[in-house]
């Protein structure tokens, strides 16, 4: 298993245990403004464009994921 698996595998852990549109404490409320949500569209990034790149991508569409931002659809 190489770095990017264990990566994916992290992110998909946090999706389905502590995410709060995803996981196991489930908010109804709570949305992410994009679709995909931040953490699936970094995993998309993670593979199509590696984990530097991948990672980098994610953490500029978190920054951007705030109450000034429209949100929509943003594919990787």
């Amino acid at each position: 298993m190489n770095i990017k698996d264990i990566i994916i595998k992290i992110i998909s852990f946090y999706q389905k245990t502590l995410s709060p549109d995803h996981g196991l404490f489930f908010v109804t409320d709570i949305r992410c403004r994009f679709y995909p949500s931040c953490s699936e569209y970094t995993k998309q990034s993670i593979g199509k464009y590696g984990v530097l790149r991948g990672i980098s991508r994610g953490l500029l569409r978190i920054i951007r994921c705030n109450p000034l931002c429209e949100g929509g659809v943003d594919h990787p």
